[in-house]
């Protein structure tokens, strides 16, 4: 009975009620462990349609700008949704959207069609957006406030389990048999390398069929289960003399958002391809899948770490440390070749780990009613997954792999002086 009585309470944001929140939590932790998973299948399928498509870097990373664009287009509408139905119908509307992207991914095989396979991915990642907008604040606000930071970043950790297993999994499914050297398709008749896309693009069929069944499953699931409302974020009354542009602290956080997600998956898309260099790695694009598991496996563990230290230490002080030991691995990996210049920008993962989670709960810190709005905001600066890896592609095609990534380091220059300045909660609310 005390289970269903914590089931259909109505809590208030931020406050140490008492009341056992470990059962909701794990429940909306499995949907973190969704959305990385997919998220980081998206290493994998830039290679792979790279080669069934014969795209250079710039045309095969608008798999990112797809995917990641979608998070400026439907982060905000997904904040409206939160304040209309609340947030547990909100995640599951964005497990049945999800659901609905993974099957997509069967006529795009099926014809093939590049296009039809950018249109699967916004879909799938419409879905997202909504599950993070209404998830990542759920975890931080279901319980107190003190510990927002450290209870983000262990559901987050399981984000990264999902981010770990992806690529591997992944590269197993997908990257299955060694394709043809691009000098050999372009001697290919057309109707012999339209059988050879057709064959090659159906090995992400299986695989998103199962995904999909699994996303709707989840759904069913998290709308069968009564999960705590969170009064004091749900209800907007008090939120009528205020907006979220008048909290500097969130629009410095949705930059930190921008340039964090930007510089992660620059560098985790870009891994196989790296690796595969001969001044590299010198490896199959198989092998170099399996090692971009390493880099996802290390922001797992750090997330781990990471929550038990913001238990102890400051969020912000554990947030500049681990930028700026970032921005000094990737010149690191810059700077040498070979094993050197691989396992440094592996490394880098295990200190992207807590930047994510922390950025967001500094950010949503003490915006109340407006933690919907703003949970919307921050999402939508996930648009730097696209804009970011997009703009270091156009480098990769220039100056080559090796040099683009000067751009993460600037980004984790500034994620540190997030961290030491641009946190700090300087709000200007103007009251009627």
């Amino acid at each position: 009975m005390a289970q269903a009585t914590v089931s259909t309470t109505t809590v208030t944001a931020g406050v140490d009620s008492g009341i056992d929140y470990r059962r909701p939590l794990a429940m909306v932790t499995t949907l973190f462990f969704m959305w990385g998973f997919l998220t980081s299948l998206n290493d994998i399928l830039i290679p792979h349609l790279k080669t069934v498509f014969d795209l250079n870097y710039t045309k095969a990373f608008l798999i990112q700008v797809a995917f990641f664009t979608s998070y400026a287009v439907f982060s905000l509408p997904s904040g409206k949704l939160i304040d209309a139905v609340g947030y547990k119908k909100a995640m599951v509307t964005g497990l049945f959207t999800m659901a609905l992207g993974a099957f997509l991914f069967i006529p795009a095989a099926s014809v093939p069609s590049y296009p039809l396979f950018l249109t699967a991915l916004i879909v799938l990642a419409a879905g997202m957006t909504i599950l993070q907008v209404s998830a990542n604040p759920y975890v931080a606000i279901l319980g107190p406030e003190k510990t927002a930071a450290s209870r983000l970043n262990l559901a987050q950790a399981f984000n990264s389990l999902g981010t770990t297993i992806g690529p591997k999994l992944g590269g197993l499914l997908i990257l299955s048999s060694a394709p043809l050297a691009v000098a050999v398709m372009h001697q290919m008749s057309a109707p012999d390398l339209h059988a050879y896309r057709i064959q090659e693009a159906s090995s992400v069929k299986v695989p998103y069929v199962v995904f999909g069944l699994a996303l709707l499953a989840l759904g069913i699931a998290i709308a069968l289960v009564k999960l705590p409302r969170i009064a004091s974020v749900e209800q907007r009354e008090g939120a009528v003399h205020d907006s979220i542009w008048r909290h500097t602290h969130l629009i410095l956080g949705a930059v930190g958002i921008f340039v964090y997600v930007g510089a992660e998956v620059s560098i985790g898309s870009f891994l196989v391809n790296y690796f595969s260099q001969p001044d590299i790695g010198n490896i199959s694009e198989k092998v170099a899948a399996g090692l971009v598991s390493f880099y996802w496996g290390g922001a797992m563990v750090g997330r781990f770490i990471g929550s038990a230290l913001q238990q102890k230490i400051s969020p912000n002080k554990i947030l500049g440390v681990a930028a700026l030991i970032a921005a000094i691995l990737v010149a690191a990996s810059m700077l040498t070749f070979g094993h050197v210049a691989m396992w440094t920008i592996i490394a880098v993962g295990l200190f992207n780990s807590v930047m994510f989670p922390t950025i967001f709960t500094l950010a949503i810190e003490g915006l109340g009613p407006l933690t919907g709005d703003g949970s919307g905001l921050l999402v939508a600066a996930i648009v730097g997954g696209a804009i970011i890896p997009e703009i270091q592609a156009f480098l990769a095609d220039r100056i080559g792999i090796h040099h683009a990534f000067f751009l993460p380091i600037l980004c984790y220059f500034y994620i540190a002086y997030y961290a030491v300045v641009g946190s700090r909660r300087k709000t200007a609310v103007q009251t009627a």
